[in-house]
């Protein structure tokens, strides 16, 4: 399979730009799905939120997108982020989806359901592995990466924020440190503590199928939505929303005086007074996101464990839109 890619050369001058800070690479349990033939793009655009159709655009087109899979009624199914492969202008496009592992038979089966007559054939890719790059604590800049082909990876920006580094794709057992000189592998469990500090939701248990709303899920915030692509599964109620202009719950971090095991998922947030803020969602340590009532955001706010009443505080990540929380 030929990849989009950076190669080594380029690497080393992105890594030495960093200002001297070691990119950390965390092997993610994401999985990945091949969706690949000639109407790939045309069968996922009906499907998704964002405007796919980008991904296989001549030119200089994005080589990932982020996106959400809605059910009819507008509510989340699947967070995914879709990836170009195009190894040559003769061969036809070849996506990847990158969605939650623990969903990857169920998004199959979401997909060869409206599959019908398409030219598309659906795969998992076992043969890939799916890294974050975090370079230290300085987010990069996209426009620093070089655009080169390679055989044997893909390094793009992470496209729902700049705060999220890179997205790797590799061939399994690839040595990172020959992919990225002087990177180190890091501990999962530290990159999605540095997505809850930037609130940034992933995978099932921030975005419970069914029940999430996409708007709500900041994903016009994240570059995960098209309001002028056309129709797609659950686009009435996500546009009307949008027209309204009414948003009165987000996701948005939240921090504990000291770290806690064992937050029930979808525990009550409560204000001082006892009024209904929101509820949490998931987290690590002391650090968590939550969906809240922006009424109460700047609130004291607390949560019920084992009887007692802990404090914990919400903040607004500083890559939102200024505007996002008024």
């Amino acid at each position: 399979m030929l990849v989009r890619a950076i190669t080594a050369p380029g690497l080393r001058r992105w890594c030495r730009g960093q200002r001297g800070a070691a990119a950390a690479c965390f092997p993610l349990g994401r999985a990945l799905l091949g969706v690949r033939g000639a109407e790939a793009a045309v069968f996922l655009q009906g499907l998704l939120t964002n405007d796919v159709t980008q991904l296989v655009a001549a030119g200089d087109a994005p080589r990932a997108l982020y996106a959400h899979a809605l059910n009819v009624q507008g509510r989340c199914l699947y967070d995914v982020i879709l990836y170009r492969l195009r190894g040559s202008t003769a061969e036809e496009p070849h996506i990847l989806l990158e969605c939650d592992s623990s969903v990857l038979d169920s998004i199959q089966k979401h997909l060869k359901l409206y599959k019908i007559r398409r030219k598309v054939t659906i795969a998992p890719c076992p043969e890939l592995s799916l890294w974050a790059v975090i370079p230290g604590e300085q987010p990069g800049d996209a426009s620093s990466l070089p655009k080169c082909a390679d055989p044997a990876l893909l390094l793009t920006p992470d496209p729902r924020a700049d705060v999220m580094g890179w997205r790797l794709i590799a061939k399994k057992g690839a040595n990172l440190s020959e992919i990225i000189p002087g990177s180190q592998v890091g501990d999962v469990q530290d990159y999605h503590r540095h997505r809850y500090k930037q609130g940034i939701p992933e995978g099932v248990k921030d975005l419970p199928p069914g029940v999430a709303l996409p708007l709500e899920s900041n994903l016009a915030f994240m570059n995960g939505i098209s309001f002028t692509k056309g129709c797609y599964i659950g686009q009435e109620l996500t546009a009307r929303t949008h027209h309204m202009g009414v948003i009165r719950k987000r996701l948005l971090p939240v921090t504990f005086p000291e770290p806690l095991p064992g937050i029930p998922e979808g525990a009550e947030i409560l204000t001082e007074s006892g009024k209904r803020a929101g509820k949490f969602r998931a987290g690590g340590g002391e650090l968590g996101i939550a969906l809240l009532r922006l009424a109460h955001v700047s609130e004291p706010l607390c949560i019920h464990l084992a009887g007692e009443r802990v404090k914990l505080r919400a903040t607004t990540p500083q890559w939102w839109p200024k505007a996002a929380a008024k």
